[in-house]
């Protein structure tokens, strides 16, 4: 096998599973709750005139979480992942009537299928190791917001699925070991979530972020000017900041309600400046300054198939997750390791108090109920689909 042909070799094998991804890895702004409710065959299920709501997610049961711990010396970070979009709409018979639904139904086994086996198990598989890892199931909004290219559209649907992640957030926070550097990331509707989800935690929580990755979407200067939590990275070890890039072929393919950032980091690099790097022996990426977007050539993304003109049509979205996945990788043990070395007095302080409390946080906590939910352990996430690569 010719060495130029690497990339796209590898990633044919991933090609068939993330076909689906191409469609619906998308991202939204916010998603408004029914108000009008009644009872149908689907528990607890809702509609709001011919619209469909799914039963809410419980995050007290284990089926509502992906979960690895790889972190083998207690050395690591505690990931919290968002997955991307995984559904179009759908319909449901309530009362006799067909109505749509534009979320995924978290406690329907199928859609919970497709999010973890496409996306969540595949990125855990990267991420966890020398980690902890939890993603959430939540109702993400379906794929037809987004290609209505409406911004007041896609806030209004996706305002739902937020609530959905921030309840997670908040239950994994309370739960989780805070002396540990945290780490949040998703992709695409996923990114959407994190740059939310940075809105939504106070100081204290913001004082243990390692780093956020906002994967496939948009960081704005309206994003900026509302939270504080939100500082751009300027390198491969700060701390307390957010990455954020998107990738084309072009400038002139950014999606407006996707890619129009105002904030980007190369992450083959770590620059921030129009320096090219080099990926896979044969792959360029350089940000685009002006637009604040990944340039790349020599890789055509052609494993990931356009969808209805409006996705991979020269932006690569669907790649995001995967082409950098071992950059990703590295860089999220890097910060991690840096907040540790600024915040070792504070974390000794906090394990001190947690001692003397009876708080005792191993690996994987036997005597909390946290545990329950732990549903894959680091010799399972040895077990997940290979990786995929470019």
């Amino acid at each position: 096998m010719e060495e130029q042909s690497r990339p796209e070799v590898k990633a044919k094998i991933f090609a068939i599973a993330m076909m689906m991804a191409t469609a619906i890895a998308l991202l939204g702004s916010t998603a408004s709750f029914a108000s009008c409710t009644a009872k149908d065959d689907h528990p607890a299920g809702q509609y709001q005139q011919a619209t469909f709501i799914p039963q809410a997610p419980d995050y007290n049961d284990a089926a509502m979480w992906v979960t690895a711990d790889g972190d083998t010396d207690d050395k690591g970070a505690d990931i919290f992942y968002v997955v991307s979009t995984w559904e179009e709409d759908w319909d449901q018979i309530v009362n006799g009537q067909i109505v749509k639904c534009h979320y995924a139904d978290v406690w329907n086994p199928e859609h919970r299928g497709r999010m973890s086996d496409l996306e969540i198990n595949k990125v855990a598989a990267y991420m966890s190791p020398g980690n902890r890892f939890y993603a959430p199931f939540y109702r993400h909004t379906t794929m037809e917001a987004w290609m209505t290219q409406n911004e007041d559209t896609i806030m209004d649907r996706t305002r739902l699925s937020m609530g959905d992640v921030c309840a997670a957030f908040d239950h994994f926070q309370a739960h989780r070991d805070t002396s540990r550097p945290l780490i949040i990331a998703g992709f695409s509707q996923g990114g959407l979530t994190v740059v939310e989800l940075l809105k939504h935690i106070d100081d204290e929580t913001y004082s243990q972020l390692a780093a956020a990755y906002v994967l496939g979407y948009k960081v704005t200067n309206a994003d900026m000017a509302q939270c504080n939590h939100i500082r751009p990275a300027e390198g491969e070890t700060d701390t307390g900041v957010t990455i954020c890039y998107n990738t084309v072929k072009d400038v002139k393919y950014v999606i407006p309600v996707i890619s129009a950032s105002d904030i980007c980091i190369n992450p083959v690099n770590w620059q921030t400046d129009a320096t090219p790097a080099t990926l896979h022996d044969t792959i360029t990426v350089a940000v685009a300054p002006s637009h604040h977007v990944l340039v790349v050539s020599g890789y055509s993304g052609s494993e990931y198939a356009a969808y209805k003109g409006f996705l991979n049509v020269g932006d690569i979205h669907s790649c995001e997750p995967w082409l950098y996945s071992e950059c990703l990788a590295k860089n999220i043990n890097v910060r991690a390791k840096e907040w540790r070395k600024l915040h070792q007095p504070t974390v000794t302080r906090i394990q001190e108090r947690q001692r003397s409390e009876g708080q005792v946080f191993d690996s994987l906590p036997k005597s909390s109920r946290w545990d329950r939910y732990l549903g894959m352990t680091a010799a399972m996430t040895q077990n997940l689909s290979p990786r995929p690569s470019p």
